[in-house]
This record gives C-alpha cells, sequence and structure tokens, in this order.
C-alpha cells in the first residue's frame, strides 16, 4: 500500500511554496529596489525551497515527537533556520552583494517564521492525506 502522508506532504510543499515565493519577491524587491530581481530570487527558491520542505516534512513526520504547539514551534524554527540560508546564497548570487543576501535573509527570519506557522497551524486542522488524526490540538 503506498504511503497516502507523501500526498500530504507534496500538497504542504506546494501552498507553502506558494506562500513563501510572495513573500520572498515582495522582501527582495523591496530591499534591492529592483522587481526583477525580486523575482529572479523568489522563483529561483521555487526549484530549492520544494525539495527542501519536502524532505524537512518527511524527516518531521518520522520524527518521534508528539504532536503539540511545541512540535509546530519546534518544526517552524528547524524550518526557518534552512530557508534562511538557502535564501541568503541564492539572494547573494542573483544579487551579487552578500550583504543583500544578508538583509533579505534577515528580513524574512520574521516574516517566515510568522507564516509559516500559520500555515503548519492551518494543515494540521486538515485531514488530507491522513487515515485519522491521533491528537487534536
Amino acid at each position: 500500500m503506498q504511503d497516502k502522508t507523501r500526498k500530504r506532504h507534496i500538497a504542504k510543499a506546494i501552498t507553502w511554496r506558494i506562500v513563501g515565493t510572495i513573500d520572498t519577491i515582495i522582501i527582495s524587491w523591496i530591499i534591492s529596489g529592483n522587481p526583477f530581481t525580486g523575482l529572479k530570487i523568489g522563483l529561483a527558491e521555487v526549484v530549492t525551497k520544494m525539495l527542501l520542505y519536502y524532505f524537512h516534512e518527511r524527516i518531521w513526520f518520522k520524527a518521534n515527537v508528539p504532536d503539540s504547539r511545541k512540535r509546530h514551534v519546534f518544526k517552524t524554527i528547524t524550518w526557518r533556520l534552512l530557508g534562511t540560508l538557502d535564501t541568503m546564497m541564492l539572494a547573494w548570487f542573483i544579487s551579487g552583494d552578500p550583504f543583500t543576501g544578508l538583509k533579505i535573509g534577515g528580513a524574512e527570519v520574521v516574516t517566515k517564521m510568522v507564516l509559516y506557522y500559520l500555515h503548519e497551524r492551518t494543515w494540521y486542522k486538515i485531514n488530507f492525506g491522513l487515515d485519522k488524526r491521533k491528537n487534536k490540538i
């Protein structure tokens, strides 16, 4: 029998990437002053972040951490560390300026943690891809 949770994790990766890409484009545009730089950074992230997010989801799904608000906070922190590093490297490469990469990554730390936590809480209430919910929070 195929693991139904894979569909859930793919759907979560897609919805998060839409939210995350819009945030990245706006922040990158504001910091760089160039809408095309914002678009380039945001679009480059689509591929890297989808892959990173999928594997992050798979690891957390298999982790023996009880469902709780603390779990969502820990997932938020680990994802943000991974995501910020990816954003900073891409922004540096695309803009050619390491400080632009640092500024964009720094700004995203706050916006993305809030957005990710809300995304995670929303998906927790959706049973798509799950046979049953263990514990409702």
